[in-house]
């Protein structure tokens, strides 16, 4: 079965950082572009960032300058380095195949999620 699998998710305390990991199961995503969305309790989802294969990135305005995204070497691991976090940035966060992975506003069924890893910031 293909599938993603997030993790690095946790508690932690404002102004604080947290790394987020996603690989993949039963298949490579070496070649996909790569996404993070979250998504808070009664909001719906938001994307957070993406990367191309040819290093191009995308960063939502809200995380812009505090978040960034990579791949390692191998193309095999994706990441999310977040920084200076911020109660807001509290939500479930889903690593996706594909450079834009919402269609209209909710999470595309045509492509790969993983699970989710929560993110807690907080005092």
């Amino acid at each position: 079965e293909r599938q993603l699998v997030d993790s690095g998710g946790g508690l932690v305390q404002p102004g604080g950082s947290l790394r987020l990991s996603c690989t993949a199961s039963g298949f490579s995503f070496r070649n996909y572009d790569m996404s993070w969305v979250r998504q808070a309790p009664g909001k719906g989802p938001e994307r957070v960032s993406s990367v191309r294969n040819d290093g191009d990135t995308f960063y939502s305005d809200s995380v812009k300058g505090r978040f960034h995204i990579s791949k390692n070497s191998a193309g095999d691991t994706l990441y999310l380095q977040m920084d200076n976090l911020k109660p807001e940035d509290t939500a479930m966060y889903y690593c996706a195949a594909g450079w834009d992975p919402l269609l209209r506003g909710e999470r595309r069924q045509d492509t790969y999620w993983g699970q989710g890893t929560q993110v807690t910031v907080s005092s």
